[in-house]
């Protein structure tokens, strides 16, 4: 689905303060998902967020949508690296604080976009996004990294799957 010139500028009007935050360009440091940068992840979650509103007609809060879907994963640290918060289960119950700290300190963050930010992680979260802005971004979230995780196996599937075939035709 491609967007339209307003869409683009609507897009861009709502995230443009964070998209130029020099804070949030860190994330561009940060692996996220297999050599898919966090900054990358937290543009292409806020995107698929927004392109589903639109493709299903939702009548909700898109600019705080979009906002919150942008800084869900607004943490600046490897997980796999620092002490205290090794382990992909520890890091996935708490990184949404870390991220709601972070994005709290260097911008003006509504209700709504603290829910997204908070419970992203559903169902590891203890609490369920009660709106349907939260509910969205949890699981474009979701279907962001599987495809990110899925685009760099198959790179890597390939290469065997070609020598399997290149055996099998010498025989």
């Amino acid at each position: 689905m491609h967007l339209s010139k307003e869409q683009k500028t609507f897009f861009y009007a709502s995230t443009e303060d964070i998209l130029h935050s020099n804070e949030l360009k860190k994330l561009n440091g940060f692996v996220q998902h297999r050599g898919i940068n966090r900054l990358d992840h937290c543009i292409a979650v806020a995107l698929i967020s927004f392109k589903f509103c639109l493709l299903f007609n939702l009548d909700i809060d898109k600019k705080s949508m979009v906002r919150g879907a942008l800084m869900h994963d607004f943490y600046l640290y490897d997980w796999r690296e620092q002490t205290g918060r090794k382990g992909f289960l520890f890091h996935s119950f708490t990184h949404p604080k870390e991220a709601y700290n972070t994005a709290s300190t260097h911008f003006q963050i509504n209700s709504l976009e603290r829910e997204i930010i908070l419970n992203h992680m559903w169902p590891l979260t203890v609490m369920a996004p009660l709106s349907n802005e939260a509910m969205i971004v949890s699981f474009a979230d979701k279907y962001c990294t599987i495809k990110e995780v899925l685009r760099s196996r198959k790179k890597f599937c390939r290469s065997e799957i070609i020598a399997e075939l290149n055996q099998s035709s010498s025989y």
